[in-house]
């Protein structure tokens, strides 16, 4: 047995003198972490695979088992043995053409491991890379004698934590897909729950479990079975078993991220150095960027949809918006509600949208006309109500029609309830699948690809979730997979004044999310309708957040292509806090997560990518609070103008969330700046470089 040192360099080269031994007489075998902090250890103990983790000799997780099984073979969980050990290492550095950071090191050790079955015989590998943030392993099922094709019935693969650690999740195989408010639970209280799932250990250790690179197979759910036990549950096929694959294939990772405080998850690149590297070439085509849209009056009953009310998408109402996003410096106008097949109970009408056929009153050659008079572009919008055959059917002519019309981003949705994405499979059978099921999964890899041949990037909404696949399809620009801003506008109970303090220690250490934040009236349901028909949503729709907050999120939310949600009326309503949304990139070259808790606040700081400008936020939960925060991160002797957009003293998010205080003062990088939040409340300040 290899004996655990903390010298990362030391243990590299003790591993390294074994790697050559093509037989390993020992039953565990170990590979640590660059700094020698983490340390992973598998088993063959008894003929079942095993691994555990810990982390400065503290445990992480237990003993679990590894492991799958298959419908018409032997499993490979039984009468297993280690063969065969290979270790190396890597430390590189990378370049995202967009990102929270635009520079990327990909440092860690690998353990590449043979094991057999002895009887029947079969071989597979399993591959870790253990990083300083964590871990990430997968399975790797070569081409072999008798295993051609497998359906996988079960993956073994377990994540085993202390039951009393605090857990932070949202229910998994429930009707509305992820799109859920989060659940503080110990562990042992935990139901099934999407990834990624975050944990504090009793000792304060943070964990994330997730999954990295998910193709051709199906999501994974983390169930919850008795005290520690945390399994692997996969996505069922609509066809039976999980996940149906043809030899040689390899799993996801399965990937533990691991941080001594919930910043140091928001830190973590891990997700990303467990894709493959970008398969697109060159996508300088995509520019992030800021765009409003033809998108919050119909969920606040406005407008609608379809042509059964007060029609939203019309020429003339989008060329308005057009030349206010060209007036603001906005990139692009959405447009949802433009085709056929809104009208009636759209939710399932998914057999009858067509992607090419707009309404009347629609004219979408002449609004891009005008977009290219006015430099703003049509972002498009293909609503499938789940039916992805009926989208796959039409995809190659609908992005010839919008890259004909200078349409560089679409919005795709698949609104249906969760096991309910109509398919009709190569037998002409209809299958309903979920949204992180195997076909779907494939799906989603089908579109963003034709999407490229056209130039096109996909911002999808009701998605599959993020694994970081942006890195090797970077026109996956960002996604939803969560409860976003319009839950807000709906009458049900809104997000809450915790909910993104939840989702910026959970679903974005998944990767970009199109929250569609900016709203500048909180109050939407004491607007008059414009129709007594139209209604009004009841007391329950508004934002619980403060002005203040509602701007933080540019800087605590990612995404690539940012939205200003909001009626164009309410913005000129407020120009002086209009213009932070206005000066905000959306592309940065360096983020920094500085403090914070989960599900109570955060304090990040980004760079911009153009400029030498940085960009400070923080954000809080229900509990007022006051944040001091070193601006070490500036350039020292350097002076920087800071504009300054905070709550006033009397914010607070129900009793007066427009108190928004806007004011500017010179500092240094020697500096602390001091923020009182109000409850749900929040700041945000950009740096300006001066010239000397």
């Amino acid at each position: 047995m290899i004996a655990r040192i903390s010298c990362s360099l030391l243990f590299f080269f003790c591993f390294v003198a074994n790697a050559d031994d093509s037989t390993v007489d020992s039953h565990v075998k170990q590979v640590g972490s660059p700094d020698g902090q983490i340390l992973v250890t598998i088993s063959d103990q008894g003929g079942l695979l095993s691994y555990s983790v810990s982390r400065n000799d503290k445990e992480v997780i237990q003993s679990s088992a590894l492991g799958m099984r298959f419908a018409k073979h032997h499993g490979l969980d039984a009468d297993l043995q280690i063969i065969k050990t290979e270790l190396t290492s890597a430390d590189a550095t990378w370049e995202q053409p967009w990102g929270e950071n635009r520079l990327v090191r990909d440092h860690h050790n690998r353990l590449r491991l043979t094991v057999q079955r002895k009887a029947p015989e079969l071989n597979f590998h399993l591959v870790v890379k253990a990083f300083d943030d964590g871990i990430g392993f997968r399975y790797e099922v070569p081409k072999q004698r008798g295993l051609n094709s497998v359906e996988i019935t079960e993956e073994l693969t377990e994540f085993n934590m202390n039951q009393d650690a605090t857990a932070w999740w949202i229910p998994a195989r429930q009707w509305n897909r992820y799109e859920y408010l989060y659940n503080t639970t110990t562990v042992d209280e935990m139901e099934m729950a999407h990834t990624p799932v975050t944990m504090k250990l009793p000792n304060g250790t943070h964990v994330s479990l997730h999954e990295a690179a998910l193709v051709n197979y199906s999501g994974m759910s983390i169930e919850h079975r008795r005290g520690a036990n945390l399994v692997a549950n996969l996505a069922p096929r609509a066809d039976g078993g999980l996940v149906k694959l043809e030899t040689p294939f390899v799993t996801p990772w399965r990937t533990i991220q691991i941080a001594d405080d919930a910043p140091g998850l928001v830190n973590s690149n891990l997700i990303l150095n467990l894709n493959e590297p970008n398969k697109m070439g060159d996508v300088s085509w995509f520019t992030p960027g800021k765009y409003i849209g033809i998108w919050w009056q119909q969920h606040i009953k406005d407008r609608t949809w379809g042509n059964d009310g007060i029609h939203a998408a019309t020429t003339e109402a989008t060329i308005e918006m057009m030349d206010f996003a060209a007036e603001h410096g906005f990139d692009g106008v959405l447009v949802e509600g433009w085709n056929i097949g809104w009208d009636g109970d759209w939710y399932n009408n998914g057999d009858v949208f067509s992607f090419t056929k707009s309404y009347d009153d629609f004219d979408i050659e002449k609004v891009a006309e005008h977009g290219r008079d006015v430099g703003v572009r049509l972002i498009g919008h293909h609503e499938t109500s789940g039916n992805i055959s009926n989208y796959e059917n039409q995809i190659d002519g609908a992005f010839k029609l919008y890259q004909d019309n200078d349409v560089a981003i679409v919005k795709t949705g698949y609104v249906a309830d969760a096991g309910k994405l109509k398919y009709i499979d190569k037998d002409g059978i209809t299958r309903f699948e979920f949204h992180d099921g195997q076909e779907n999964v494939k799906h989603h890899l089908r579109v963003v690809e034709k999407a490229a041949k056209h130039k096109i990037a996909i911002n999808a909404h009701e998605p599959v979730k993020d694994t970081g696949l942006r890195r090797t399809y970077p026109n996956w620009v960002s996604r939803e997979g969560a409860r976003g801003q319009e839950f807000n506008a709906w009458g049900v109970p809104p997000n809450g004044p915790n909910h993104v303090s939840n989702l910026v220690y959970t679903r974005m250490l998944s990767g970009p999310m199109d929250y569609t934040a900016g709203a500048f009236d909180l109050r939407p349901s004491e607007r008059e309708p414009i129709t007594k028909e139209m209604g009004r949503h009841d007391k329950r729709s508004k934002i619980e957040h403060t002005l203040a907050k509602e701007l933080s999120l540019y800087v605590t939310i990612y995404s690539p292509i940012q939205m200003a949600m909001d009626l164009a009326e309410n913005y000129r309503a407020r120009p002086q806090a209009f213009q932070f949304i206005k000066d905000v990139p959306a592309d940065w070259e360096k983020s920094i997560a500085l403090s914070g808790e989960v599900g109570e606040y955060l304090v990040i700081a980004r760079q911009d990518r153009n400029t030498s400008d940085w960009y400070l936020a923080a954000h809080t939960n229900e509990q007022a609070r006051t944040v001091s925060v070193s601006i070490d991160f500036l350039q020292e002797g350097d002076n920087y103008l800071a504009q300054i957009y905070r709550d006033g003293d009397n914010a607070d998010y129900e009793k007066d969330p427009y108190d928004l205080v806007i004011e500017e003062h010179m500092v240094t990088s020697k500096q602390k700046l001091t923020f009182n939040l109000g409850r749900s409340g929040g700041a945000v300040v950009r740096l300006i470089k001066q010239s000397h």
